[in-house]
């Protein structure tokens, strides 16, 4: 979704053991700064890598997670929850 934006990039990946992508250390490693959905998506985080987390900006959005891939409710939610972090 913010892929477009001047000077962002964006990598996507998932907690869930049937994520399409799911995401490992080097995803960690490359990110500035992590969103996640949900408060349980943070502590799974936390629990799988923690070390290589620190100085790292994980921000939670509190989405539930029970949105269709890129459902417009979920879009509209996503822009007015990330564009902040973004500027």
């Amino acid at each position: 979704m913010f892929a477009s934006w001047p000077g962002v990039e964006t990598a996507s990946a998932g907690l869930a053991p049937d994520a399409e992508e799911g995401v490992d250390a080097d995803h960690i490693d490359w990110a500035d700064v992590i969103f996640v959905m949900e408060r349980t998506h943070q502590a799974k985080l936390n629990r799988r890598f923690r070390d290589r987390l620190r100085g790292k900006r994980v921000i939670c959005l509190d989405i539930p997670d029970d949105y269709g891939f890129m459902q417009p409710e979920l879009v509209a939610l996503l822009e007015k929850r990330v564009t902040p972090h973004l500027r």
